[in-house]
């Protein structure tokens, strides 16, 4: 069974007195906790609800996951984001709670992106002030847990054995060995650059579309394009090297230039980019992208905007 957050599900939107800083579980307001649980649970929802080129999604599952293995993960990640406990261990009970209710890696990389934010979003002051204070505290404990995380995981394109592998026990704490794959790995860099990515690419390009009108799932697919225009997937570029990862961000591009989702000739573009990375082996799946877009969306729930 896994434990579900109901009673504020509807209302994921915290209101603007709600706490926001560095994280205490244990002193955050019962419905604050209840409220971020359930903006964690939304946010994964809403991703994969959204018709966005080359993941899973409510009409296209992969041969090893389904999107119903994705909503099933969305509901067990949200309870173990709020428990008391540092942010590695954080990630370690999110994905040992996704191992219960999905045989794939349904979520890693969002709760590497969420266990922080999370956190911030239980404490005082705004969101990414109390994001930057608890990345600066992260550990070697955190580190460990995190490693261990990842290898439960199956974390896809980790063949080759690098600096800090997760492989090996960690020497450093986890936000010094995220600085150390920050060039290979996006969400590794969101650590180092208190979510650049998210905050300054995710959530304007979702706040613009909700702005302009959009419904949220094709904000969400606008959103999506305009964070795989402006960085490469990482995901991508591990499984099937740098140059597929550009050439996808460069299609993106192409495909918000032609109209995007505001457009019948942007739509139509839309289409055939879905489905050139749609392969047997999903290997240019943007992954790493889908779970960027899963952070901006907690942070606008957080903040109000959706």
């Amino acid at each position: 069974m896994v434990d579900v957050v109901p009673e504020d599900y509807g209302s994921a939107t915290l209101a603007s007195g709600a706490s926001k800083g560095q994280a205490d579980p244990a002193r955050a307001p019962d419905a604050t906790v209840r409220s971020v649980a359930a903006a964690a649970q939304l946010a994964c929802v809403l991703e994969v609800s959204s018709e966005k080129p080359g993941n899973v999604t409510p009409s296209h599952d992969f041969h090893d996951m389904t999107y119903e293995d994705m909503v099933r993960s969305a509901i067990a990640l949200g309870p173990e984001l709020v428990r008391e406990c540092g942010v590695g261990e954080t990630v370690l009970a999110v994905v040992r709670a996704t191992r219960r209710v999905a045989t794939a890696n349904t979520n890693l990389g969002i709760a590497l992106l969420l266990a922080p934010l999370a956190k911030a979003a239980l404490g005082a002051g705004p969101l990414r002030e109390g994001l930057a204070a608890t990345l600066r505290a992260l550990d070697v404990a955190d580190a460990r847990h995190a490693y261990a995380a990842i290898r439960l995981a199956g974390a896809g394109g980790l063949r080759e054995r690098v600096e800090h592998d997760v492989r090996s026990e960690p020497a450093i704490g986890l936000r010094d060995a995220m600085a150390a794959a920050a060039e290979r790995d996006s969400i590794a860099s969101e650590y180092v650059t208190d979510y650049a990515l998210t905050f300054e690419t995710g959530v304007p390009a979702l706040a613009a579309a909700l702005g302009d009108g959009l419904g949220a799932r094709e904000a969400i697919v606008e959103a999506h394009l305009r964070l795989l225009a402006a960085a490469p997937d990482t995901l991508i570029a591990r499984k099937r090297g740098a140059d597929a990862a550009a050439q996808v961000s460069a299609r993106a591009r192409e495909v918000l230039a032609a109209g995007g989702v505001r457009s019948a000739a942007g739509r139509e573009a839309l289409q055939r980019f879905d489905a050139s990375l749609r392969s047997p082996d999903n290997a240019l799946n943007p992954g790493t992208t889908a779970d960027l877009v899963t952070a901006a969306i907690f942070v606008a729930l957080v903040e109000g905007m959706v």
